[in-house]
């Protein structure tokens, strides 16, 4: 087993010259969260002993290189052999499709409805990733400050508009520097956008953004007013992801909407700093409390020299006994349902940490079909894109709220176009 961590301008050349590697070697370019890397290196060292003809490198890199180097090296067919993605639907056209390696019945059983996310549509009924971290979008919430302010948390059922309130009154009791911020993603407002109206989709199926000029003025509104963190949204360019993530852990921010795969940081960095909790998605005034699914998943790629090989590494990662090893090791929620059902004890998490997950696990309910779909679509990382792009506009007053869904409904047609 081997394990380099590799720096973006790195990543090119070291994968272009996979092809020159032995015949059973297997590049796996994984980034992490937390520890995910670090665990699969140990868990493979394991298949490498019982498989002695397969050899595992696993490339570490940053999220920017899976987003933004990954899809130009498999165009140019210069990809690695698996990679660990987010971009599920949208990198369809270069997956290997598992089904002939693999034990159908066995995949379709444990992972059920994930394994549309990275199928094309239609009648593709392929085997091509595993979803590896289940995660769902919902607020952290800095419970200490409320308590000094002496404000009590809006309970359940409340809405956007009840913890905006809450959260201006306490920044403004104990002077801290944000109430509230939302990460700098498309995926990541997605949630709320429904909530209050978002439909995503037009009546054919086709990426829409009708619906979303209500939460899109509510929003603009809020970095206005000085609700949200405005620099956030405000200081980067383009479609940059943005987090808010160490503001909250410097105790700076009151209410801090990102999620699930934010625990473990939030565990290992606050510590006993403050006490901190999750409190799901807030409803909207179109009614669901829902929060976007998503996660990452392993996926093979066709342009591989060894499909069997690449297939039986992770058909490995599948198998419930070491799924559920990983998923309690990197403490994330699980996609496999017989892992789901028999409960995970989380490794090394304290006990807001075991809360946090409790939590976001039980807000899975309520994601609104909208939110599964949208996940699924093979539009949705260009939708994403426009979503900041045109909201950042609005934000940092470029545009008015309604130009930008002008624009962002244009850009949508655009891109569209260019996909077909």
């Amino acid at each position: 087993m081997k394990m380099t961590t590799m720096t973006t301008t790195a990543i090119a050349a070291l994968v272009a010259g996979a092809g020159m590697a032995s015949a059973q070697e297997v590049r796996f370019m994984c980034y992490s969260d937390g520890n995910e890397c670090e665990v699969y290196e140990d868990v493979l060292g394991r298949f490498e002993a019982e498989n002695p003809g397969i050899d595992v490198v696993i490339d570490v890199v940053p999220y920017q290189s899976i987003l933004e180097n990954l899809p130009v090296q498999l165009a140019a067919g210069t990809g690695p052999d698996i990679a660990k993605v987010t971009d599920l639907g949208g990198l369809n056209e270069y997956y290997l499709d598992l089904a002939p390696y693999v034990d159908r019945e066995y995949w379709e059983e444990s992972f059920g409805d994930t394994l549309d996310w990275y199928r094309a549509g239609g009648d593709d009924d392929g085997i091509y990733g595993m979803h590896s971290q289940l995660t769902i979008t919902g607020a952290f919430v800095n419970a200490t400050l409320f308590e000094q302010a002496g404000v009590e948390m809006p309970g359940e059922g409340a809405t956007w508009e009840d913890w905006a309130a809450a959260s201006r009154e306490v920044a403004e009791a104990t002077e801290a520097s944000f109430p509230m911020a939302i990460d700098r993603s498309g995926h990541r407002v997605a949630g709320p956008a429904i909530s209050y109206g978002a439909l995503y989709f037009d009546d054919e199926g086709n990426g829409s953004f009708e619906g979303f000029q209500p939460f899109a003025e509510a929003f603009v509104a809020w970095n206005e007013d000085g609700t949200m963190a405005r620099d956030v949204w405000a200081s980067q360019g383009g479609s940059t992801y943005q987090d808010a993530a160490q503001e909250f852990i410097n105790g700076d921010l009151v209410f801090y909407y990102s999620g699930s795969w934010q625990v473990g940081r939030m565990d290992e960095q606050v510590g006993d700093f403050f006490d901190w909790q999750v409190i799901g998605s807030p409803c909207g005034p179109a009614g669901p409390c829902s929060g976007m699914p998503g996660g990452a998943g392993i996926v093979g790629f066709e342009q591989t020299e060894n499909p069997e090989a690449v297939a039986a590494v992770i058909d490995y990662l599948a198998q419930e006994d070491v799924y559920a090893e990983v998923t309690a090791r990197t403490r994330n929620l699980p996609a496999h349902l017989g892992v789901a059902a028999a409960g995970v004890e989380f490794e090394n998490a304290s006990p807001a940490a075991q809360d946090a997950l409790n939590a976001f696990a039980a807000s899975l309910p309520d994601v609104s079909p909208i939110a599964f779909a949208y996940q699924g679509y093979a539009g949705n990382r260009a939708m994403f894109g426009i979503t900041v792009e045109r909201l950042s506009q609005a934000i940092v007053g470029e545009l008015t709220v309604a130009e930008a869904m002008e624009r962002a409904e244009d850009d949508l047609e655009a891109a569209m176009a260019e996909a077909n």
